[in-house]
């Protein structure tokens, strides 16, 4: 066994909880190794539908290819704001790629079909064709819509680009001053479960971040899902629309701890931080196996009074993950 895989299967052991109480919608558990003692909401997440693309970026060093995986994925934590949704899933050994070098995994996030065409269009041709020694990877087998995305981009080669074949992929050649950047032709894109997500309530923040940033850990070892929101974690969750302005979406001030006094705080009295954690995936199993293994972690930290998910009473979207189903808790 691998030091990774008995890593994770320690990880899991350690995270096992037991359910020791219940008032109202709230379950009292129990972690079994460090017993910290918190609670847990009896309610769910709601998520929704994206189109998604996911890019190989392979490079002569690891540390290139996250460079360019990193840039790739640059302002794009919400589509309330931001143009699309973009997170690293994973680093690849050179065995696994089709060139024979280290790669990184990302994926790209749309609410539109074209607008993730046009994202991934302009994301691998500003940050992967730019990056030193970078070549450009369909990672979205199996999937029946394929864009023309390396068909696109070749044009940059003005007329010097070459067809070629690695493997069974079909590749562009394009000549570039370093000496030549490779594209795969065309990129599957796929529907996708975006918004999956819970919240740590904390009684300070040093115990909340801490207890956040294993969480973001944990998920990263997820296949398939990805964090989009600096560093995995969000300190400034919104609500859909504003009581005064006319915005999108405005703080949440009912998880806000300053706004404690103010008539709709959900926050008990020793919750003064709180963080969100939003995951997505490349399907609904990704999303719940992401939220399973991240709670799991939060709990783990001491100062962690309660973990509770964002919906909208089944208006926002038609996937649910419920807390204590993805807990394994009754």
């Amino acid at each position: 066994m691998s030091q990774s895989e008995t890593e994770s299967k320690s990880i899991a052991s350690e995270s096992e909880l037991e359910v020791v109480g219940r008032e109202g919608e709230e379950l009292i558990v129990r972690h079994r190794q460090t017993g910290n003692v918190s609670r847990v909401v009896d309610t769910f997440a709601e998520m929704f539908p994206m189109w998604v693309g996911r890019v190989l970026i392979t490079a002569a060093t690891e540390e290139w290819a996250l460079t360019s995986a990193r840039a790739a994925t640059g302002f794009a934590v919400s589509i309330i704001m931001s143009p699309a949704e973009a997170g690293i899933e994973k680093t690849l050994p050179p065995e696994k790629t089709p060139d024979g070098r280290p790669g990184a995994v990302i994926q790209v996030y749309h609410t539109f079909g074209y607008g993730v065409k046009d994202q991934l269009i302009r994301r691998v041709g500003q940050c992967i064709l730019t990056c030193p020694t970078t070549a450009a990877f369909n990672a979205m087998e199996g999937a029946k819509k394929r864009l023309k995305i390396g068909a696109s981009l070749r044009f940059f080669g003005d007329g010097f680009e070459k067809k070629d074949k690695i493997g069974n992929r079909t590749v562009w050649r394009i000549p570039v001053m370093e000496g030549e950047f490779l594209i795969e032709d065309r990129f599957g894109v796929k529907r996708g479960v975006a918004g999956g997500n819970f919240l740590i309530l904390a009684k300070d923040q040093k115990a909340g971040l801490e207890s956040a940033v294993r969480a973001a850990e944990a998920i990263r070892r997820v296949e398939g899902a990805v964090l989009t929101f600096p560093g995995g974690v969000c300190r400034s969750g919104s609500k859909v629309g504003s009581m005064k302005y006319k915005l999108p979406a405005s703080t949440n001030n009912p998880f806000c701890p300053t706004l404690k006094s103010v008539a709709g705080s959900q926050l008990p009295a020793e919750v003064n931080s709180v963080y969100e954690l939003v995951i997505n995936g490349l399907d609904l199993q990704a999303v719940k196996q992401a939220m399973t293994e991240g709670v799991k972690a939060a709990l783990r930290v001491p100062g962690v009074v309660k973990i509770t998910a964002a919906n909208y009473g089944g208006k926002l979207g038609p996937y649910r993950a419920y807390l204590k189903e993805a807990l394994e808790l009754s």
